[in-house]
């Protein structure tokens, strides 16, 4: 259908935005939320220096033991220790079972480029005939552990000892719903794309039995989590940890255009167009962004016309009796368009 001028673009789009904002509300993985400080709030940067001192200190006075269950419900979790005094265990940070990975994310936040760094572990990636990754805006089934890292501080005669420790706030064991990675804290969008799922089959009991999924660790700096809010038992400017299990995950169209949001992740930067990272962004006023192609400010996962054309993308990406084609079956256009598909090509339309 031709949209007859740019203003009913505009419209849609900013109907598409409102309806995605609305989803953005802040649900938590501990179901509530609440402000529990009228203090102002403390720098973000300066917040972030102290919480990887924190996470780096736990990781190097903790070690952690994995389950290996093939099937059963404790099949990959996880459990940190403090290492005694004297102790030869190895520490999170010294194994090298599970290397340590990093995920750099800037955010920003109180007008300021806030630069983040998530450390996180792959117990296992996740395998088998149909895995597959979430895109950071998709929804997961999960099961997972949430702990909190604080210091504690014990007083024997004058002498007092700071700890850096951990204690749990939530479990989730048998998981009943999915949780949309757009509506959670920032860094499971962030790290859940880096793993895929397993398989898993019913019982005749009613249980269901997970095989080969994605498992792993993350070490949340405040920044990507809760930062000055308390809730669900989480003290304000918390470091978290999750250990988690990716079983399942469901496929989203943020802009309902038919076109699923982890199709419309085009490319990595600008310099990979091609290569899909499993990220798509909004990103700031004059920013190049791979995943916005016709360049509007409204990154194609949330774009109802993504050439820019003023032809809708879900008319564009139908057949000439109405019915939508297959993804990948969707007409490619030659000229100018470079053999891109139709509805990513602005000359080119049904």
């Amino acid at each position: 259908m031709y949209l007859a001028a740019s203003k009913f673009k505009q419209i849609m789009n900013n109907i598409s935005k409102i309806l995605s904002l609305l989803t953005l509300v802040f649900i938590t993985v501990s179901c509530s939320r609440s402000d529990s400080s009228t203090q102002p709030l403390r720098d973000y940067t300066a917040q972030n220096v102290t919480d990887m001192t924190t996470i780096e200190t736990y990781m190097k006075t903790h070690y952690m033991e994995v389950v290996t269950n093939p099937g059963a419900t404790d099949d990959q979790n996880v459990v940190f220790t403090l290492i005694p005094t004297g102790g030869t265990q190895t520490s999170i940070w010294d194994q090298t079972t599970y290397p340590i990975q990093t995920r750099l994310v800037t955010v920003k936040q109180n007008n300021i480029d806030i630069p983040y760094k998530i450390y996180y572990l792959q117990l296992r990636q996740g395998s088998g005939a149909n895995s597959k990754s979430p895109c950071n805006v998709d929804r997961v089934l999960t099961s997972y552990r949430g702990e909190y890292i604080y210091t504690s501080t014990e007083t024997v005669g004058t002498v007092t000892t700071s700890t850096i420790v951990s204690k749990q706030f939530e479990e989730s064991v048998n998981p009943q719903g999915f949780f949309n990675l757009t509506g959670v804290i920032r860094g499971w969008s962030e790290i859940f794309p880096k793993f895929k799922t397993g398989s898993y089959t019913g019982n005749p009991d009613g249980t269901v039995s997970y095989n080969d999924f994605g498992a792993g660790v993350m070490f949340i700096p405040s920044g990507l989590a809760y930062f000055s809010n308390s809730t669900g038992g989480i003290p304000s400017y918390s470091p978290l940890i999750f250990s988690f299990k990716l079983y399942e995950i469901q496929r989203t169209d943020q802009d309902g255009d038919g076109i699923y949001s982890y199709q419309e992740d085009i490319g990595t930067d600008a310099a990979n167009p091609n290569t899909p990272d499993g990220y798509v962004y909004t990103l700031a006023t004059g920013v190049y962004n791979v995943d916005d192609t016709d360049s509007d400010g409204i990154p194609d996962f949330l774009d109802v016309d993504d050439d820019g054309d003023y032809f809708t993308t879900a008319s564009e990406i139908k057949n000439t009796a109405g019915v939508a084609y297959p993804f990948d079956l969707i007409p490619t256009c030659g000229g100018t368009g470079n053999g891109k598909k139709r509805y990513l090509d602005p000359t080119c339309h049904n």
